[in-house]
């Protein structure tokens, strides 16, 4: 679904990515873990057209390396950015409703499924997002993101500073998402949360990935955890 074969990336002169090659299957949720500076987040801005790369990405057999982030989002690949960008200014519903994409397609998430997972969204649908919580922001970029409809969402740090409540709430959304088939390449620093929902771990260092297997294969390597995720 999506193969990523070689990928180099940049900020200036500085390289950041070397080299980086791995796939994400239909349905599958696949989680790319290491540090801070790692390449994780980078990753995901190649993908998504945010950050030039080299090399190649192909998504459904076509390449989009180059293509505009909004040309790649209507090919069916959401995103979810670390720092949420929500829109402060418009309320909860507005904001949903931004995320909507018309087609002749009838899409797979409604307001009420949004609302069902979230019912705290729902008690504050006609409030500016501005003033939302931390936890209540994420909860809304994740349900924006998804009526889009994408069939491939990527997920970047979904857990971050919120309280562990908030966090078994994101586990769940995660876990809707693999009910209906949703394909995931989730950015994640939290062990639990990314060896419970995952069918395949990434590991990430100094721009390469230096790991790959399943939740069971990380859990027993202990070498690759100290090395490279352990702080």
């Amino acid at each position: 679904m999506l193969k990523l074969q070689d990928v180099h990336a940049f900020y200036g002169k500085s390289h950041v990515l070397h080299g980086v090659t791995f796939e994400v299957k239909p349905g599958e949720i696949v989680s790319l873990l290491g540090r801070n500076g790692s390449g994780r987040s980078t990753t995901v801005k190649t993908i998504m057209g945010l950050v030039e790369g080299q090399g190649q990405v192909h998504w459904r057999d076509k390449p989009i390396l180059g293509q505009q982030a909004y040309e790649i989002a209507h090919q069916g690949i959401g995103y979810v950015p670390e720092n949420r960008d929500i829109f402060p200014k418009l309320t909860v519903h507005q904001n949903l409703m931004l995320g909507e994409k018309r087609g002749q397609k009838k899409p797979r998430w409604s307001f009420d499924d949004m609302y069902g997972m979230f019912p705290r969204l729902k008690e504050r649908q006609h409030t500016e997002a501005g003033v939302l919580s931390g936890g209540e922001q994420q909860m809304l970029t994740l349900c924006r993101t998804l009526m889009g409809d994408p069939d491939l969402i990527m997920i970047d740090e979904p857990t971050e500073g919120l309280a562990p409540k908030i966090v078994e709430l994101v586990a769940e959304y995660l876990r809707e998402l693999k009910r209906r088939g949703i394909s995931v390449l989730l950015v994640e620093q939290k062990l639990t949360i990314a060896l419970e929902v995952s069918e395949r771990c990434l590991v990430m260092g100094h721009g390469q990935i230096v790991f790959e297997g399943t939740p069971d294969d990380l859990k027993a390597n202990a070498y690759i955890r100290k090395e490279w995720l352990e702080v």
